[in-house]
Formats: structure tokens, C-alpha cells, sequence
């Protein structure tokens, strides 16, 4: 049976893997944040200045990955920067300071910034539009997976070894990875394994679309990359506080140790699992049901952000418990809400150009993560987290509106 499974299936599963160690390589950090801000003495204000230089390069880096993804191709762009992130992220255990672990950690924002639009590219390239919300909820589901293994894994090889050892063992797994793809990925026009009629429709569906943005110009003019854009800018600080502050939230409020940061920490990430495989059955379900390509995406990306009312309801919480089962909810939300605004890319852009809007669209999304890092470092020592969870639900509500204001059928054209 797994013979018969088409080829584009495969490609997908070795994008998923290496989604999942590039989310685990992120995420070694705020695992080990309690223990380096004891090490370094770090307060949370010099934590956020760690987390926001890698995502101030990853904010740049994304536009700038994208680019170089449509003009090296997926194969050889891909690699290089996987290699980049797992010599940045093993280079982490030879920080001595607050200050060298953000340098570090900018490296690896710049070098990890290649992921989503490489996986947005390989869907553009490798499925048809009716496959597409289901691949690409299959690779976003990686970076769930990547947060979900990093609080176990983490915590064993600082409570077996040391900290420097869980940067060193995240990394390494990562140049394992990228020896994979360059030995098995091929464009669709090269694939040795392809058949000639999967590769002559593949080719056929990757011909240019005159109805679609083909230039860098043409994209940033375009009303359906700011439909996507600045719902992403919106969206994307949920996602990122759930990366990089649960740890540090179920310690400052909950008092927990790493132990049961291990034990608790990972389950938000396997409902956002949850969430990526609902973002990729619910379009197709909804489109089965008469509702168009768009509508099926704007349906499924409203339905996520309702749904963050959950976590905005963290200050109620009368347990650790309470609280995880609410994370939960919020992961479920925004993998729901991401991935239909990630696979719009896919649908809207010609795949000459997919890589770079979606890189584009992200750069949005992360400034919009960092702006709240920033809000997060001034505020959660002197406030708490709870307003912070209020307004990641409001965020979310917003983007809604404005994806539905913007994205009209027929928007994916070059006129604005």
C-alpha cells in the first residue's frame, strides 16, 4: 500500500520532518530558559532581548528566504540554510552571557527563516489546489510536533548531561536532515522517481497564470498579499508566546520545575497538531459543501481565531492543569487559523513567485510577534501574563475581519 502512495506524499513527509527539527531547534531555548536565566542571571527583560534578536532576523530573513528559494530553487536553497540553522543552534552551548546567547540566537533567526516558505513553495509546485490545505496542513503540522518533543527531549539532556548538551543534540539532528533533502528532493521537472504523466500534469499546473502576481512588484501590489499579510502580522504574536513563554509563564505563575515543565509543556503543541490536520480536512469539506476556494479558506481561519477566546481565559485558571488545558485550546486555534492564511499563498500566487510572498507575508507575521515581545518584556514582570492573553485573542478576532474585508474572489490579480 505505501508503495502506491504518490511521490508529491513523500516530498511532503521529508518537508514535515524537517519542519519538525527546525521548530525543535527553536524551541531548545524557552525549555531551557529557566535554567539559563539562573546561569546568566537574566531577567525576563534581557530574555526578550534573546528572543528578539532572533526574531528580528527572522523577520528580515523571511523576505529575503523567499527570494532566494524562487532563485536557487527549493533543493540547493533549502539545504544551504539548513545547514546555517543547525551549526547556529549547536553554536548556542558556547554562550557565557545573556548578550552572546542573543547573537547566537540571531544566526539562528536568520537561518531557520527558510522553512515556512520553502514548505509553501514545495505545495505550490507538487499539488493541486484541492490537496493543498491538507499538505500544507501536514507540514505545519511539524512545527507543533517540533515544539511538542523539545520540552521532553530538553529536559532530559540538561537533567543527564547539561544545558550545552541540548543545543548541541537539537542541532546535530538538524545537519542529519539536511543530508536527507539534498539526496531526495528534486523539483517536480527532475525528479528521477516521478512518472512521466504525474510529471507532465505537475508541469502543466506550474505554468505561468497572467491572472496572478508574477513579480516581486506585482505581489506587494496586489490586495490579496495585504489579505494575508496583515492578518498574519496579526495572528502570528499568539503563536509566539506559546513558543517562547509557556516555560517561563508555569514557572513564574505556577512555580513549576523543569520536571514538570517537561511533563506539562508539550500538550499545547499536540493539539496544535490537532488544529494543522482540522486546517487541512475542513476546506475541502466546506468546498464539497458548495462554498468556494476562498470562502473555504476564509471560514476555516475565522473558526481558529473564535476559538482563541479559550486562551484569553488563562487568568480565570485555579490550577496548572486549567491553564495547560487552555494553551491547549489556543494551540488548536491558531494552527487552525494559520494554516488556511499560510495555503492562501499557494492558492493566490504564481509558483514563480509563491516563495517570495509567502516569505514576504511572513516577514509581516514575525514583525508583528516581535512588537509583542517587546510588549511581553516591559510588561509581564509588572502586570502579569493575563492582560498579555487577552489581547493575543483580540488580535486574532481582528485579523479575522480584516481577511474578510480584503480577500474578495477574484483578488488574486495583479490589479489593486
Amino acid at each position: 500500500m505505501l508503495k502506491k502512495l504518490p511521490l508529491r506524499w513523500w516530498i511532503i513527509a521529508l518537508i514535515t520532518l524537517g519542519t519538525i527539527l527546525n521548530y525543535l531547534a527553536r524551541s531548545t531555548l524557552s525549555v531551557a530558559a529557566p535554567t539559563l536565566k539562573t546561569e546568566f542571571a537574566m531577567t525576563t527583560e534581557q530574555y526578550s532581548w534573546v528572543i528578539l534578536a532572533f526574531q528580528a532576523t527572522y523577520t528580515v530573513m523571511q523576505t529575503v528566504a523567499g527570494a532566494v528559494l524562487d532563485a536557487l530553487g527549493t533543493r540547493i536553497g533549502f539545504f544551504v540554510f539548513a545547514v546555517g540553522w543547525a551549526v547556529s543552534n549547536m553554536a548556542h552551548a558556547f554562550a557565557t552571557g545573556w548578550m552572546s546567547l542573543a547573537v547566537f540566537r540571531a544566526a539562528l533567526g536568520a537561518t531557520e527563516a527558510a522553512a515556512i516558505p520553502a514548505g509553501t513553495k514545495t505545495v505550490a509546485q507538487w499539488f493541486p489546489a484541492k490537496e493543498r490545505p491538507l499538505a500544507t496542513s501536514l507540514f505545519q503540522m511539524g512545527t507543533s510536533v517540533g515544539n511538542m518533543i523539545a520540552p521532553p527531549l530538553v529536559a532530559f539532556c540538561i537533567l543527564a548531561w547539561n544545558w550545552q548538551a541540548a543545543f548541541i543534540v537539537t542541532g546535530a539532528l538538524s545537519l542529519v536532515w539536511a543530508a536527507m533533502w539534498w539526496v531526495g528532493y528534486r523539483d517536480p521537472a527532475e525528479h528521477p522517481r516521478l512518472s512521466q504523466a504525474e510529471r507532465d500534469a505537475l508541469i502543466t499546473m506550474n505554468q505561468p497564470d497572467a491572472t496572478k502576481p508574477a513579480t516581486k512588484s506585482d505581489v506587494l501590489r496586489s490586495r490579496s498579499f495585504w489579505a494575508i499579510a496583515v492578518p498574519r502580522f496579526l495572528a502570528e504574536p499568539a503563536w509566539q508566546t506559546f513558543n517562547f513563554f509557556i516555560p517561563l509563564y508555569l514557572v513564574a505563575v505556577w512555580k513549576l520545575d523543569l520536571k514538570s515543565i517537561a511533563l506539562w509543556a508539550w500538550l499545547p503543541f499536540l493539539a496544535a497538531d490537532f488544529g494543522s490536520l482540522a486546517a487541512g480536512l475542513l476546506p475541502p469539506w466546506l468546498m464539497a459543501r458548495g462554498k468556494s476556494l476562498l470562502s473555504s479558506r476564509k471560514i476555516t481561519m475565522t473558526l481558529g481565531a473564535l476559538c482563541m477566546v479559550g486562551p484569553a481565559c488563562i487568568g480565570l485558571a485555579t490550577s496548572p492543569g486549567m491553564a495547560i488545558a487552555l494553551f491547549c485550546v489556543g494551540g488548536f486555534a491558531h494552527q487552525l487559523l494559520n494554516g488556511a492564511l499560510i495555503t492562501l499563498c499557494a492558492d493566490v500566487f504564481d509558483s514563480r513567485t509563491v516563495g517570495t510572498a509567502s516569505g514576504m507575508a511572513g516577514t509581516s507575521a514575525w514583525i508583528g510577534g516581535m512588537l509583542f515581545t517587546l510588549l511581553i518584556g516591559q510588561s509581564a514582570d509588572l502586570f502579569g501574563y493575563n492582560p498579555l492573553f487577552v489581547a493575543l485573542a483580540g488580535l486574532d478576532l481582528l485579523a479575522a475581519v480584516v481577511l474578510w474585508m480584503l480577500l474578495k474572489s477574484g483578488s488574486n490579480s495583479k490589479a489593486t
